[in-house]
């Protein structure tokens, strides 16, 4: 019993963690717009940056890291005495992953994951973090495109993982978050492929949404 319960209550705890989105909580106390609300929509660093506030960017950035890499942390350093080893670690940081993405404080309507992923892999493996952030930081140079890095990254950390170190459990995880990672790129997929993908650091506007047709009123004073 006790072997089941502790994993699965250190993993609930984590995606409660992983569900303080702090794209929205920094940018309420700092008297920003919602990001939810402008550029991509989505409340990550990277759309925080589009606001023209680097230092909200800055913080939403470390915070979302450190939700991934805590409770990592935590259960490395004190999970062993309760049985808690490298399985209850990716499963915790797999928790926090996906509450990043959906979580539960913020009606399921979260952000895409990058920096949550990035602090689970340096808690599950700093070496291999230092490596995966170095190609996220090499191809964000070169395009300027903070999501063409993240693809990159998200399909290289477990290739990594398998021919560096060794599978189990963290490669597993790193593959489920890669594939989860990919897939909540989608729409940024179809834009770097059209040209139309915004870079790192552009401002961008409000959401788009449909223009509204004119009325009757508006009709009468363009013909006049």
């Amino acid at each position: 019993m006790q072997e089941t319960l502790f994993p699965l209550l250190a993993a609930v705890a984590a995606y409660l963690v992983g569900s303080l989105s702090f794209a929205v909580i920094v940018s309420r106390l700092m008297g920003l717009s919602d990001p939810r609300s402008y550029g991509s929509g989505n409340p990550g660093a990277t759309n925080v940056l589009r606001s023209g506030n680097k230092a909200a960017a800055i913080l939403t950035l470390v915070f979302d890291a450190l939700k991934g890499y805590l409770p990592v942390l935590a259960v490395k350093l004190w999970g062993q005495p309760y049985g808690l080893e490298e399985g209850t670690m990716a499963l915790v940081g797999l928790g926090a992953f996906l509450g990043h993405l959906w979580p539960l404080f913020f009606r399921f309507q979260g952000g895409k994951g990058v920096a949550t992923a990035a602090g689970v892999i340096f808690g599950l493996n700093p070496m291999l973090g230092v490596v995966t952030l170095a190609t996220w930081l090499i191809i964000a140079w070169f395009s300027r495109y903070s999501s063409l890095a993240a693809i990159v990254s998200a399909a290289f950390a477990p290739i990594y993982q398998l021919l560096i170190w060794e599978a189990g459990p963290t490669a597993l995880a790193l593959i489920i978050m890669g594939l989860l990672l990919v897939w909540r790129h989608q729409a940024n997929i179809r834009k770097l492929l059209a040209g139309t993908e915004s870079r790192l650091g552009q401002k961008a506007g409000p959401t788009a949404h449909p223009a509204s047709k004119p009325t009757h009123a508006a009709k009468a004073r363009k013909k006049s």
